[in-house]
């Protein structure tokens, strides 16, 4: 097997592609370079390695560099439930900041690689750097805003609103990532989708085969093409970007 050079990995804010989504977003020149000091870079994760476990104290945050991760918690008799999928520019740990322990577990959906911000030294960096403050309560914010989305979409909306949402919701994402919004990869199965949006993984086969039927969307085993993009709007009932 051929060994991984880990200086590929090595992170250089300032000339990421992912910058603007992430904690470096609104940083002069300056403050970048204090940032950078920060940086760890890990090992990369393959497919089902964990990034750390419920119940692990909370060491550092997350920024996805590549691939994607699933964050999930188990409930009392062991089922899972996941909470969320992260892609390039996210941030994972966040679910440790109350009791600085994290209260979900976090898995490579596929070999990932991420830069590693220890958290006491980022919350004594954020005392002197008020953008990077500001820029932690966005990304905060944006959590929270995800939360209450899927909240709405789990509550409120069919099975068939549930999918198309989630479809543009990931399209608005790898658009502000810069690739296509109408042709991306699906990491996770269909059964970590329906976890995710509280349907079985029947009804998410049933409702993609209809999608494609109806000419919506093209599937060729995880790779998604939106065809018909203002039906896929109409049929999630509202999320339009």
């Amino acid at each position: 097997m051929q060994a991984i050079d880990i200086q590929k990995f090595k992170a250089s804010c300032e000339n990421c592609n992912l910058a603007e989504l992430c904690l470096p977003h609104g940083l002069n020149s300056e403050e970048m370079v204090k940032l950078e000091k920060l940086v760890r870079q890990n090992r990369p994760l393959q497919k089902g390695d964990y990034l750390f476990r419920s119940g692990d104290p909370l060491s550092s945050l997350y920024a996805v560099r590549s691939g994607s991760i699933k964050l999930f918690t188990n409930s009392d008799n062991g089922d899972e439930q996941i909470i969320g999928f992260y892609l390039p520019g996210e941030i994972v740990g966040l679910d440790g900041f109350d009791s600085l322990t994290h209260s979900c577990s976090a898995v490579a959906l596929e070999t990932s690689s991420l830069c590693n911000f220890p958290h006491t030294q980022l919350m004594d960096v954020c005392k002197t750097i008020p953008a990077l403050q500001d820029q932690m309560f966005r990304i905060m914010g944006r959590e929270i805003s995800h939360e209450n989305t899927l909240l709405l979409t789990i509550g409120k909306k069919n099975a068939e609103e549930r999918i198309a949402t989630f479809l543009i919701s990931l399209s608005i994402r790898f658009r502000q990532l810069g690739f296509s919004a109408d042709e991306f990869k699906l990491s996770m199965s269909r059964q970590e989708i329906g976890n995710y949006l509280g349907l079985t993984i029947e009804t998410v086969s049933r409702i993609f085969s209809r999608f494609q039927k109806n000419k919506h969307i093209s599937i060729n085993n995880k790779h998604i093409q939106i065809i018909d993009r203002k039906a896929i709007q109409n049929a999630c009932g509202g999320l339009r970007n």
